[in-house]
């Protein structure tokens, strides 16, 4: 019995294995079927291409037949690099990091991408290098939008007047040469004349504004932009800026994409109804920095060395900013590019160049940091194109006499060091002029508002301090602008609804400055008579010679 039950069962245990393994056929020729009525993947094609050469900054590329022009290309060791030169037998590639680590026969491929940084609030208050990537230690930059650093410059349609004051906090900028949001701008002067610190001082005056600031170092030092990063968490506007470093130690194809990744950071904000002030620092050493890349793939050299598409490089860059229409965001983008003279020679390439792209320029001159004038703008060479429409009306007013006060000055001061005698009108307006380029002196980091600029240049120009020395001058000044800030209010209000000043108001500001110049009188000649010693007092008056 046991026998039998065994074999029956064995016998059913095989019929029913038959019976799945029939089905599972039946299910692998359904499947083989459904195979059928799918097409068939496209073939996936790579293109890889090998380094022939590689320098300082640069690498030659052969087997990449099918590259494009600006596409990013991503070598065996991780490096990027950007297609610059197109030839049949090779391919001239910008590095994005260092060549030492590229080696001869490298394998290289392409990407079918071109250079794109992050955009987006999320990079407010950080420090990031030419790529986007973070540097000053934060972690990693919450943002997933990513946009092309080359984009076409909006036409004509697209652009609006410039008709709003970008307020820089310096008397003698805003006063004489004014600029207007949308504006381009040129700082320009020799070294150590002081270009970084006004550009700085033009974004800590942005503290009380919605104006979003982008400083572009364009291969400055490392103390450098630490000293500008410092400067910005003391003016609390780091948390309201986005400062991008390119620095001399990096690859030289970082700096030439810095300011266009620049470009593309200010855009967004600005296609977002935003005001941007960007500030590229400086245009010098992006123009070298191509130079030195188009020299090394074997570029022809033109004027000063530089390649003949230089103007290209920057006239594309700078026509980026404006104002914009409703249609095109409404925002503006305000650009203040700054290059460095050698000698005062402002017929350089580079220099002339620049100045016929921007709409003016402030002249930052060494003979005026001699003669310890800060901020050293020389009113004679600097011009704006464009932001004089968009002054402040109360500044306009005060401000037109300005430059000849000035220039009528600096002419009898070299006049007068012939040591020949003068009438007591000529002395009078050496006075004059002295105490108005005394008003424009500014320290560093201290911008001033509207009123304050106009308290000092009112009663400068109308001889409040004219009897006094340059050291009881300022002291004066300072005293002018607390007092205007508090006993001022119906000024104020006409200078935040945009309007002019009439004689009223005039005549106000002049008798606040008189009795503010009487007090510190009064105030000194009482501390001179509770003395015992025999001293001058602290005011003092100028002697005629």
């Amino acid at each position: 019995m046991n026998n039998s039950s065994t074999l029956t069962n064995n016998l059913s245990d095989a019929v029913s294995s038959h019976l799945s393994s029939k089905e599972d056929d039946a299910q692998f020729a359904h499947w083989l079927d459904s195979l059928a009525d799918v097409p068939t993947p496209a073939p996936v094609i790579t293109e890889v291409g090998k380094v022939s050469e590689v320098g300082d900054g640069i690498a030659i590329v052969s087997g990449l037949a099918r590259a494009l022009a600006d596409e990013l290309l991503l070598f065996d060791c991780g490096v990027l690099g950007i297609v610059l030169d197109l030839e049949p037998d090779r391919l001239g590639v910008i590095l994005l990091g260092p060549s030492e680590l590229i080696n001869l026969g490298e394998p290289v491929r392409r990407t079918r991408k071109v250079v794109s940084v992050p955009v987006g609030s999320a990079l407010l208050g950080r420090v990031v290098d030419a790529m986007g990537r973070p540097k000053d230690g934060l972690g990693n930059i919450a943002t997933t939008l990513i946009q092309p650093i080359e984009a076409q410059a909006p036409g004509i349609l697209s652009r609006s007047a410039i008709a709003r004051p970008l307020a820089s906090g310096m008397t003698a900028i805003d006063a004489a040469i004014p600029v207007g949001m949308g504006q381009r701008q040129l700082i320009i002067g020799d070294r150590q004349t002081g270009k970084t610190s006004l550009a700085v001082d033009a974004i800590l005056n942005q503290a009380n504004t919605d104006v979003v600031c982008i400083y572009c170092a364009i291969g400055q030092r490392g103390d450098a932009v630490a000293r500008v990063i410092r400067a910005l968490e003391q003016g609390n506007m780091l948390a309201r800026s986005i400062v991008m470093a390119a620095g001399d130690e990096e690859a030289p194809g970082l700096a030439y994409i810095a300011p266009y990744a620049a470009m593309t950071m200010a855009e967004h904000f600005c296609q977002q109804g935003k005001d941007v002030l960007i500030i590229f620092d400086d245009m010098t050493h992006h123009a070298r920095a191509y130079r030195e890349l188009s020299l090394l793939l074997r570029r022809p050299p033109g004027r000063e060395a530089f390649p003949g598409d230089i103007f290209y490089v920057h006239a594309r860059l700078l026509e980026r900013a404006g104002q914009f229409t409703q249609e095109a965001g409404g925002g503006s983008i305000t650009a203040l590019p700054v290059v460095e003279t050698q000698a005062e020679n402002l017929s350089a390439y580079i220099p002339t160049n620049l100045i016929s792209i921007t709409d003016g320029q402030i002249y930052l001159s060494p003979r005026l940091v001699r003669k310890n004038q800060f901020p050293a703008v020389d009113l004679g060479l600097s011009v704006s194109r464009v932001g004089g429409k968009a002054q402040e009306p109360a500044l306009r007013g005060v401000a037109g006499n300005l430059r000849v006060t000035l220039s009528q000055f600096e002419e009898l001061e070299d006049f007068a060091r012939f040591g020949t005698r003068l009438d007591d009108a000529t002395k009078a307006r050496l006075t004059r002029g002295a105490a108005v380029r005394n008003s424009l002196r500014q320290a560093e980091r201290d911008p001033q508002s509207v009123l304050e600029q106009l308290a000092v240049l009112i009663s400068a120009m109308a001889g409040v301090f004219d009897s006094l020395s340059e050291t009881v001058a300022s002291a004066a000044m300072q005293q002018v602008r607390r007092t205007a800030l508090q006993q001022l209010p119906e000024v104020a209000q006409r200078v935040a609804a945009n309007q002019a000043l009439d004689e009223h108001h005039h005549q106000g500001i002049l008798a606040m400055a008189r009795a503010v110049v009487e007090q510190m009188r009064i105030e000194s000649n009482e501390a001179a008579a509770g003395t015992d010693i025999d001293q001058p007092t602290c005011l003092t008056t100028k002697r005629s010679e």
